[in-house]
């Protein structure tokens, strides 16, 4: 059981980088859609009627890439694993969707990091 509960705390503490590589190597290796994984849990965890009324998918969307625009268009492509060209488009395009239908907590991960590299960013 303990085993299982430290397996719990590190993919909790899995950076967005590291989910997207997990996801790979699920989806590359052993043919297992990581969406499909992730409604399977949500559905089978039981939670409340409270919960069900709460939001539980987000849309990243940038506002506004800043000043630095060169970082938050490398940052966009390593997030969303789109080529350099449609990341600068994205960013271009601004204000438009990094991310849609994501958990809270990968876009509040997301929103951080591209505020960090100095976007304008909001969640919906």
């Amino acid at each position: 059981m303990a085993d299982l509960k430290d397996f719990a705390e590190k993919l909790v503490n899995l950076t967005v980088k590291e989910v997207n590589e997990l996801a790979t190597i699920l989806k590359d290796e052993y043919g297992i859609e990581p969406a499909a994984a992730a409604v399977a849990v949500a559905v089978g965890g039981g939670g409340d009627a409270d919960a069900a009324e709460e939001q539980s998918e987000f849309d990243v969307v940038l506002k506004a890439a800043g000043a630095s625009k060169l970082a938050v268009v490398k940052l966009v492509k390593e997030l969303t694993g789109l080529g350099l060209k449609e990341s600068k488009e994205l960013v271009d395009s601004a204000p438009s969707n990094v991310k849609e239908g994501v958990s809270k907590d990968e876009a509040e991960a997301l929103k951080a990091q591209l505020e960090e590299a100095g976007a304008e960013v909001e969640l919906k």
